[in-house]
């Protein structure tokens, strides 16, 4: 069965939907001068999801190159609450880990709210391991969980 909806690199008239969802979805979204910054610079690793045209969720990543190791981020991620639940966060995580390894990543990180316990279950099931905490990451002074996931 075909996936209702399309996975696809961002680009510049996705900002605006891209910047309500994170509205939404976020105590400390990103305004749409930073994702537009993000287009710019990490576009290899910046998809959305669309149903029927209409950007229903977004992924925003990076490369990091610790001279050592080379480790994929998940730097922003979210799904607009109507469309949730239908697969597109997996498939939108699933596209940007394709490109991490493409791109030689050993891994990849993200951080989640400690309080963000739907979140932290939800990598869990996409086989991510919390690996530390980060004490008072948030700008609110929440701490963020530091998770993985090793390609090899």
């Amino acid at each position: 069965m075909a996936e209702p909806f399309q996975v696809h690199r961002a680009r510049a008239p996705d900002l605006p939907r891209i910047a309500a969802i994170e509205q939404v979805s976020f105590p400390d979204p990103w305004d749409e001068s930073t994702l537009s910054w993000i287009l710019e610079y990490c576009s290899e690793f910046f998809f959305v999801a669309s149903v029927d045209g209409t950007v229903a969720g977004f992924l925003a990543g990076a490369c990091e190159d610790t001279g050592e190791q080379v480790y994929g981020h998940i730097c922003n991620f979210a799904v607009a609450p109507p469309f949730r639940r239908l697969g597109i966060g997996r498939r939108l995580v699933s596209r940007v880990e394709q490109q991490f390894i493409v791109a030689g990543a050993a891994a990849v990180q993200l951080e989640v709210r400690a309080s963000n316990m739907a979140a932290q279950a939800f990598y869990q099931r996409c086989g991510y391991r919390e690996v530390f905490t980060i004490p008072g990451y948030y700008a609110n002074g929440e701490d963020a969980r530091m998770m993985m996931r090793w390609f090899r």
